[in-house]
């Protein structure tokens, strides 16, 4: 992603730029200590991400959102939290509170890159070939800086988080991807796959077993709630 800071702290700009150097995904393509002098070199590149400080004289970050034509994606990096609001009604990707960890940074560029190269589910594709239709049997998924192949009969179950998902898979692994448990229940509810609670998809052909208000999954055991009970057991005849 080609990115841009803009923030008149010195030290603060010099903290970005290392660690958008410690980033293989990030091209820093300019730096600036006022939002003035860059609105028109934003307005005149393709520019991905920004990484935009609010409070800066004569000219906030605010304002500087609301100046330019072309509208990048934005990380608010400041110094107070009490724009937080303001920023995500902006449509921010993420908003930093300085001092800024490097473990935070990264999170919100992951989600950034997400947000630009959202996660590749594939759809169903139809071939006439002896009259049969083919279907893809994987999907991929966008994690850290590459995308995943997952083959549908490697997951055993999908828990959902607040902002990511955690697929677990047959190799004992599990991978790590923002997307929304509702998308992939809308991909996968054709695959053998149902959604037994509002943080759980469980792979039908991996339960070994159903007790009570849980299935065993592997060594896991994964609850099921009773909003989605009946609707599961419909669907495996129970």
């Amino acid at each position: 992603m080609k990115c841009v800071i803009i923030d008149d702290e010195p030290l603060a700009v010099e903290l970005l730029q290392d660690f958008v150097k410690k980033v293989d995904s990030l091209e820093l393509m300019n730096s600036f200590n006022n939002a003035i002098d860059a609105v028109s070199f934003i307005n005149q590149n393709n520019v991905d991400l920004i990484f935009l400080d609010i409070e800066m004289p004569h000219f906030s970050g605010i304002d500087f959102i609301n100046t330019i034509e072309k509208k990048p994606l934005v990380i608010f990096t400041t110094a107070y939290s009490d724009y937080a609001v303001e920023g995500f009604n902006l449509g921010a990707v993420d908003y930093l509170v300085k001092p800024i960890p490097f473990h935070r940074f990264l999170k919100a560029v992951v989600r950034a890159q997400q947000v630009l190269q959202p996660a590749v589910v594939p759809q169903a594709i139809s071939e006439t070939t002896n009259a049969t239709e083919i279907e893809q049997d994987f999907m991929f998924v966008r994690a850290e800086y590459e995308n995943v192949k997952l083959n549908f009969a490697d997951i055993l179950f999908i828990e959902g988080l607040k902002d990511y998902v955690k697929i677990y898979t047959t190799d004992n692994k599990f991978t790590l991807t923002l997307i929304s448990l509702i998308k992939l229940e809308n991909l996968l509810s054709s695959k053998g796959f149902s959604r037994i609670h509002r943080s759980y998809i469980i792979n039908i052909k991996h339960v070994k077993s159903i007790q009570k208000n849980k299935v065993l999954i592997s060594d896991k055991r994964v609850p099921i709630s009773e909003s989605y009970k009946n609707a599961f057991f419909e669907k495996i005849n129970l």
